[in-house]
């Protein structure tokens, strides 16, 4: 694998938006290159998110939040990060300049690999970034990758998402919304509550807060095929959180060959992100849609 000098890879913003950039080198983490304010940006975006989540991110994350230290002070380095995963499922970090081609996602996946964006947003954006940066991708993502089945669960996704790639766009758009509902918005039902599991959740202080307390969203249990035929939200928090009942049901869900569910899905027309479906979905909450924007899914 080849590494390369570091660059920030970041989305160019046009007059009709961002417009996605994409990296696809592996570089070494430069951690002696950190300013004072990276690491407390890190820090702050930390101790924030520590104070908020308990009691609302499931037990699994805080335990691997707890066991790789990574509230030690200032931005953690990848390679200690490595010493803890390897040893737990096989997994490793690998840095990167910023968003990555999904062909060289799924590769990295498929190999037990997780990319993480070397950099870490600015100051004026702790509360808002339009891409990942290394807080969400390593305190959203790793301490899960730390949990056997949700391990497992990723390497599948990579594995499934090659194949999609290789059947065709449609295929590829069903499975990027299983990852968008479940590793980066999903909630999860345990004994003690609902709680968030998903990255973009847990590494955001106002949808830790929305996704749980809100009237607005609907909550509504995960069923696979339902979830692949479901638009999303990019512009703002999520209008539908779909809710596993365990990871092991997310892991058991993608067992099966998806071949014949993406052509069962090119027949059907996929849902609005608002949608309930009052003959088949699972409702845990039927959402006020209250200040629902229209027109604007992905």
């Amino acid at each position: 694998m080849q590494t390369a000098t570091p660059r920030k890879v970041e989305h160019q913003q046009t007059d009709r938006g961002y417009v996605p950039v994409y990296a696809t080198g592996v570089v070494e983490q430069p951690w002696s290159s950190y300013t004072r304010t990276d690491h407390e940006v890190w820090d702050t975006l930390f101790k924030r998110q520590c104070e908020l989540l308990p009691g609302r991110a499931c037990q699994e994350f805080l335990d691997g939040v707890a066991k790789f230290g990574l509230g030690d002070g200032g931005i953690p380095k990848f390679a200690e990060i490595n010493q803890v995963l390897a040893s737990a499922t096989g997994w490793e970090l690998v840095a990167v300049e910023g968003l990555l081609p999904d062909e060289v996602f799924f590769d990295h996946l498929a190999n037990r690999r997780f990319p993480v964006s070397w950099w870490i947003r600015k100051p004026e954006q702790l509360d808002y970034l339009s891409e990942p940066d290394l807080f969400h991708d390593l305190f959203g993502h790793v301490p899960l990758l730390l949990n056997p089945v949700f391990a497992d669960y990723m390497q599948a996704y990579g594995r499934g998402g090659m194949k999609a790639h290789a059947i065709g766009p449609e295929a590829l758009m069903n499975l990027t919304r299983l990852y968008w509902y479940t590793v980066e918005f999903g909630l999860i039902d345990t004994p003690q509550g609902m709680r968030i599991y998903g990255a973009g959740i847990v590494s955001s202080k106002g949808e830790s807060i929305y996704s749980l307390d809100s009237d607005a969203p609907n909550r509504i249990g995960f069923d696979l095929a339902r979830v692949m035929n479901t638009r999303y939200r990019i512009d703002t928090y999520q209008q539908t959180y779909f809710v596993i009942d365990s990871f092991e049901q997310l892991f058991e869900a993608t067992r099966p060959d998806f071949t014949p569910i993406y052509a069962r899905l090119r027949q059907s027309r996929p849902h609005a992100a608002a949608d309930v479906l009052d003959a088949s979905d699972r409702i845990y909450h039927c959402g006020s849609r209250e200040g629902f924007a229209a027109n604007a899914d992905t």
